[in-house]
């Protein structure tokens, strides 16, 4: 005899009563918008220029880049994704570490007791991109082996609190996401402990091509566990996220190791050049303090024999007004460490080929020689990381 609805419920032998969510394969406008201009930066980077009207294919991205390049709302989204500078200057609001101290509701930066993830009253909730990845797979770790984690971001506070780390704007995935770093993430610490990474196919509109994904080991420090995808990760990062620095003295050590600096029985591997250019061009001729910083494997003044007819030294002659000889040299970690050293003041030109072809050189840099002469002994002596420099005094100043 059924007295209740509650007996109704209880007896449903068969489960005609359950209902269950239908998972959702829907994907958000933004998730479209970025992997489109995926394909528009996969183009760039498998031609060396921008899509022209040659192809339906060609048009379709074109069309799509220009309608990128229209709208301050698209671009403002796509420029952490923009590899290639295709969208031009995008002013982004960036926080300086004081008002990111400031601004911290949750406490995250304090030295005090209450850094304990248990002294939390609201967690954010996580990015909608990448969102059913990142929920499901969340789980909660026992108090017993949450121990050493806890530790971990504890040390993690106070060397945020005292300076050795610091909240770095989230940029480069494939770069930046690695395994053994630490990133902020909605106001909630995570640690990348491992991953069963590897380079997977990926078809896309302009042409297939290899990229780094498979499932990760994070820890956050609310005692939870996540094996998200790698890229999910990165696109969630991209969209909320700083990176936390290593601490300065392994980041010394790091780049010790990286070989910027001369050791024992090191090789000779070429030089770090310094040019001017000795274009007419009134655009190009009439800036102040613009030079070239490279590295050439070969005596600088063959590498420049073609210079006239080379995107890379403006289609123009060029003076070589310092050279150093590196030993060793990491030529990745050189060419990043210089362009972030004087990225406020890179050369921002466009200039074209004898085919009407967009060129845009990366390496002109418009700062003081003596600035430049100090900022390159700096590098090669491995010191570069404590510094910065200051534009408006047009000096560099520790950081």
């Amino acid at each position: 005899m059924i007295d209740s609805l509650d007996d109704i419920f209880n007896d449903d032998e068969f489960g005609l009563l359950s209902q269950k969510d239908k998972p959702t394969n829907l994907r958000s406008d933004e998730d479209r918008m970025i992997d489109a201009f995926e394909e528009i930066n996969n183009f760039y980077e498998q031609n060396g220029r921008e899509p022209e009207k040659g192809s339906m294919s060609e048009y379709n991205l074109l069309a799509k880049l220009k309608s990128f390049k229209t709208d301050e709302k698209k671009k403002k989204a796509l420029k952490p994704f923009d590899k290639f500078n295709l969208l031009g200057e995008v002013e982004l609001e960036m926080p300086s570490l004081s008002q990111i101290i400031e601004e911290d509701d949750l406490g995250l930066l304090d030295n005090d007791a209450d850094l304990s993830i248990y002294a939390f009253k609201h967690t954010p909730k996580p990015d909608k991109r990448a969102e059913a990845d990142f929920v499901a797979q969340r789980k909660a770790i026992t108090e017993r082996d949450f121990t050493e984690y806890e530790a971990m971001f504890f040390k993690v506070h106070q060397e945020l609190k005292t300076g050795l780390r610091k909240l770095l704007p989230f940029e480069n995935m494939e770069k930046n996401l690695q395994i053994g770093n630490f990133y902020l993430l909605d106001g909630i610490l995570l640690y990348l402990e491992d991953g069963d990474l590897e380079n997977k196919p990926q078809e896309l509109k302009s042409g297939n091509r290899l990229r780094l994904d498979g499932r990760t080991k994070i820890i956050f420090e609310n005692a939870t566990k996540s094996n998200m995808l790698y890229r999910s990760l990165g696109k969630m990062l991209y969209k909320g996220g700083k990176i936390i620095t290593r601490p300065s003295t392994l980041a010394n050590e790091d780049l010790k190791n990286n070989s910027i600096i001369v050791k024992e029985d090191n090789l000779q591997t070429g030089w770090i050049y310094v040019l001017r250019s000795k274009s007419s061009k009134p655009e190009i001729a009439n800036l102040q303090n613009l030079y070239k910083i490279g590295f050439s494997t070969t005596k600088v003044s063959d590498r420049i024999n073609n210079a006239a007819n080379e995107a890379t030294y403006l289609y123009s002659e060029v003076e070589i007004i310092a050279s150093y000889l590196c030993y060793d040299i990491n030529i990745h970690a050189f060419e990043n460490l210089i362009h972030r050293f004087f990225a406020n003041n890179c050369l921002n030109i466009d200039i074209y080929d004898k085919n009407g072809k967009r060129q845009t050189p990366r390496e002109w840099f418009m700062v003081p020689l003596p600035i430049i002469d100090e900022a390159i002994n700096l590098l090669i002596n491995g010191s570069i990381i404590n510094y910065r420099y200051d534009v408006g005094s047009e000096s560099i100043l520790l950081k």
